[in-house]
């Protein structure tokens, strides 16, 4: 690797690095919690389907474009616009909007990581084996009601987040993404490797792989495009500042196809973890976010060496959610080192404590009238829901969009072309990449956004 005209700035000990820190960006809980519940929401099998399509024809050229923004300008968010349209550029409302993102979605993933790392502490001392059904509902209840827990865990979760961060990208990204990402594909393994031995496994795949058509809606497809833009962190601006620390010779498009092969991957083993156990003790699948919370310590606490393998799993959900969470921070953390010149500890510090504080009211939602059933009489919605909406729905398809036009349309043909093919063996696959980039995937995100709306 050739060593970054910006050094001060940091650079990745090596392509691997890079690689497991992005997947590990990828890989949250967007795999392990969210996927698998959406999926047995719109019926399994053809929603996989378009799910894959999605990543193909519209995550993955989106995440080239974003990464490559970030290796050309080698600056974080809105620094990058500045460098590569401009001071005065319009522009660089996009990097805010990646800035705004990040601390938006982090104030409310957190509170679920945090729910993760109190499941973790339960099953870990026992605190699961023997509880029926509604003691099980009743625990996740209490959970949500009890603002001293929730703030609690949060803290602890963000804690954990700033201690990596504030390291640097070397003995902070790079080192815990080589610990991280190999510890979770290892506890992953293992409740595969158990999920197989499970009568309700060949249920299980053909759920997943079989094609219900009669089962997936027009709403479904959007789902799964939507979905999309978030278990592949595209938007929010952490692929393009890790982007800002890849060295010139690196291949973002290989790159790119091994992120999103990873993420793919981790997603649909999730789902053969997750769905055999389900199948197995007559659950229903389609149980919404509460799948990971509810049901499965139900059939957790049925199973032989239950405490052992709930233990595996929600620490393998508070990995997943860790390896994000730090993408996020650092997107904030870049932001402060490149546009108000501060040192790393400062900028971590002062935004992981920023992000901390805009987390309360997603984590005081249970617990406060006013930020549940109030607000959810007023706007539909209670304060976390909102949140998570506006983040999914809005934020990261406008700065996925936003990130596709400005290299589709507005960086210069010679700096676009240079910056694909630096490095990298897929190199003929240019034309095509920046036809998709251009035509398809504008149509296919006005969708999503029609959709968020109720319009289509």
């Amino acid at each position: 690797m050739t060593t970054s005209g910006d050094s001060g700035r940091g650079s990745w000990a090596s392509g691997a690095g890079f690689v497991l820190a992005a997947a590990g960006s990828a890989v949250g809980l967007g795999n392990v919690w969210r996927f698998p519940y959406i999926t047995g929401e719109n019926g399994g099998g053809l929603f996989v389907v378009v799910y894959l399509a999605s990543i193909a024809l519209v995550g993955l050229p989106i995440m080239v474009a974003e990464i490559l923004i970030g290796r050309a300008a080698r600056r974080s968010t809105v620094s990058a616009f500045k460098r590569l349209a401009g001071a005065r550029s319009p522009w660089q409302g996009l990097g805010w909007l990646g800035v705004v993102a990040a601390f938006a979605i982090l104030s409310f993933y957190a509170v679920v990581a945090g729910w993760a790392l109190h499941y973790a502490w339960l099953a870990g001392r026992g605190g699961l084996a023997g509880l029926g059904p509604g003691e099980i509902a009743a625990l996740f209840g209490g959970l949500r009601a009890s603002p001293a827990l929730n703030l609690l865990w949060l803290v602890v979760f963000m804690a954990l987040t700033v201690s990596v961060v504030v390291l640097g990208v070397r003995k902070g990204l790079d080192r815990w993404s080589r610990i991280l990402m190999p510890a979770f594909f290892v506890l992953l393994a293992g409740l595969l490797v158990r999920a197989l031995t499970l009568d309700g496994f060949p249920r299980a795949l053909g759920f997943v792989f079989g094609l219900h058509a009669e089962r997936l809606t027009a709403g479904g497809v959007l789902e799964a495009l939507g979905h999309s833009f978030f278990t592949l962190s595209l938007g929010m601006g952490g692929l393009l500042t890790y982007g800002s620390y890849l060295d010139s010779d690196d291949d973002v498009p290989r790159d790119a196809v091994t992120i999103a092969g990873l993420d793919t991957a981790i997603a649909l083993l999730a789902c053969l973890v997750i769905f055999p156990i389900i199948f197995t003790y007559e659950l229903a699948p389609g149980q919404g976010p509460g799948l990971v919370f509810t049901t499965l310590p139900v059939a957790f606490a049925r199973m032989p060496a239950g405490t052992l393998l709930a233990t595996v799993f929600f620490v393998l959900l508070v990995f997943a959610a860790l390896t994000s969470a730090i993408s996020l921070l650092e997107v904030a953390t870049a932001f402060f080192i490149d546009e108000r010149g501060w040192p790393r500890r400062r900028a971590a510090l002062v935004s992981g404590a920023a992000i901390t504080l805009l987390a309360v009211p997603s984590a005081l939602t249970g617990s406060s009238p006013l930020l549940g059933p109030r607000l959810e009489a007023l706007a539909g919605r209670n304060w976390f829901d909102l949140v998570a909406d506006l983040s999914t729905n809005w934020l990261l398809p406008c700065g996925g969009l936003g990130m596709a036009v400005f290299v589709a349309w507005r960086l210069g043909e010679p700096e676009r072309r240079a910056q694909f093919a630096a490095g990298s063996r897929l190199g003929a696959g240019y034309a095509g990449w920046l036809a998709v980039l251009r035509y398809f995937v504008p149509l296919a995100v006005g969708a999503v956004f029609l959709h968020a709306v109720g319009l289509f």
